[in-house]
């Protein structure tokens, strides 16, 4: 089973809330974001290495990232990134990778992960990926992992899960998907115990898949259908493609649509780490509740706040509570956590402004 499972890396992403380390050049998901000396798509790419042979991973990614992934991942072959001419969500770029993946194995079960996740349990992760592979290999069913909540979260879209009595599986149909709630509705889902979040990593079959995309994406899967990869895909037809191709996500342009749809009930500590607070809650802290990333800092009457700065360059902060400290070597931000929604429309001003990304 295993020569036949594909895993798809979408690495295509700004990570604009990462800002200033994450910018159009230099993206999030090739930083190392975590200070362990590793950016967060090798990370992503070590963590499937064990699931599945190399030569079945890919990288879906922006034209203007693919040398960075070469950098990155060096064990890849070039027909092993595909590049996107333009962003056009994930749905196309799901499509895009079932076409390479469909001429070499028309049976494959397919891994499709985002590329800059933070996986607490390795190895519980790599069960639940093996068990996911399982159901969707004897089952038509599109597979979505759904986290247990430890909280109220507001910043993750949530999964409902059909709670019929006696059914202890961690596989089970799915009754409703819901964006970002608010904090009253958060605290309602968290305390049901039928909501999962939304971990936007998916398990299913090339036939499952492709059958969806049918019935439910027809129009974007017909201007992928003719594209042949000998060995990589042509750039002209793929620029075609996606100029014609709509921008829509594979949750709302299939999952909240199909029948077959299911949730792995799953614990392994994840965070999208999709802000500064996300990290901040996974991060080595001090006693006073600091997280310090990088950087030579002395910290004085500071709280619960994350630091990050060049590794050559020396802090002293003092007074400070609940704050984000990022400083990129060229650009400083400073700003309470609870603000941290804010920083797309700082990165906005700031390009207004300045003329800087």
């Amino acid at each position: 089973m295993k020569n036949n499972t594909y895993c798809v890396i979408m690495a295509g992403g700004i990570g604009s809330r990462f800002w200033p380390l994450s910018k159009a050049n230099t993206p999030k998901q090739f930083l190392d974001i975590l200070g362990t000396g590793k950016s967060l798509i090798r990370q992503t790419y070590e963590r499937f290495e064990p699931l599945c042979p190399k030569e079945n991973i890919l990288v879906v990614t922006s034209q203007a990232y693919k040398e960075l992934v070469k950098e990155h991942i060096p064990e890849l072959k070039p027909e092993q990134i595909l590049a996107e001419p333009f962003r056009r969500n994930t749905a196309p770029c799901i499509a895009f990778a079932n076409k390479w993946i469909e001429e070499r194995s028309q049976d494959a079960n397919i891994i499709v992960t985002p590329a800059d996740h933070l996986i607490i349990n390795e190895i519980e992760f790599r069960n639940a990926i093996n068990s996911g592979i399982e159901f969707v290999s004897s089952h038509d069913a599109l597979l979505t992992l759904g986290i247990r909540p430890n909280r109220p979260e507001t910043g993750y879209g949530y999964i409902q899960a059909e709670n019929k009595e006696g059914n202890k599986s961690q596989f089970k149909k799915v009754k409703t998907f819901t964006e970002k709630p608010n904090a009253e509705l958060a605290r309602v889902f968290f305390e049901s115990g039928e909501f999962f979040w939304n971990s936007g990593i998916f398990i299913w079959s090339l036939k499952s898949i492709n059958s969806a995309f049918d019935q439910h994406l027809k129009d974007v899967k017909q201007l992928f259908d003719p594209l042949k990869a000998t060995p990589t895909f042509n750039e002209k037809q793929v620029e075609q493609a996606y100029s014609e191709c709509k921008s829509i996500s594979i949750d709302y342009g299939i999952m909240e649509k199909a029948e077959n749809v299911y949730v792995q009930t799953v614990n392994f500590g994840w965070s999208d780490l999709g802000t500064w607070s996300s990290l901040y809650e996974y991060s080595a802290q001090d006693k006073f509740g600091n997280a310090t990333i990088k950087g030579k800092v002395l910290l004085y009457d500071t709280h619960n706040s994350i630091i990050n700065i060049p590794s050559n360059k020396v802090a002293v902060i003092q007074g400070l509570s609940d704050y984000i400290v990022v400083d990129s070597g060229d650009e400083l931000l400073i700003c309470p956590k609870q603000n941290e929604q804010q920083i797309r429309q700082f990165t906005s001003d700031v390009k207004t402004e300045f003329g800087k990304e």
